[in-house]
């Protein structure tokens, strides 16, 4: 445990901090994960809908640096092929 106040502080405020990251996280791979699984079952329209959620999620991620813009842009990338593949 800290002994300084401020050290404290800072303790409490990474903790929210945390979960607030945890929370973003889970959301974006419970859409990611609900997404996959409409491209597997081949349903288009639903998998169009969830793609700009998963969009959504993404740049929201990397806005507030929880994944690397990079990471986001390249999983993006990803599943736009993921829909080319079904509805070609």
């Amino acid at each position: 445990m800290p002994q300084r106040r401020t050290a404290i502080k800072d303790l409490r405020r990474n903790r929210k901090r945390h979960l607030h990251n945890l929370d973003i996280t889970t959301d974006l791979r419970k859409t990611i994960k609900k997404f996959l699984t409409l491209v597997n079952a081949k349903n288009v329209t639903e998998a169009q809908s969830t793609l700009k959620l998963v969009y959504k999620k993404l740049d929201k991620a990397a806005k507030r640096h929880i994944l690397h813009d990079n990471t986001a842009s390249r999983r993006k990338a990803r599943f736009s092929k993921l829909i080319k593949t079904i509805t070609a």
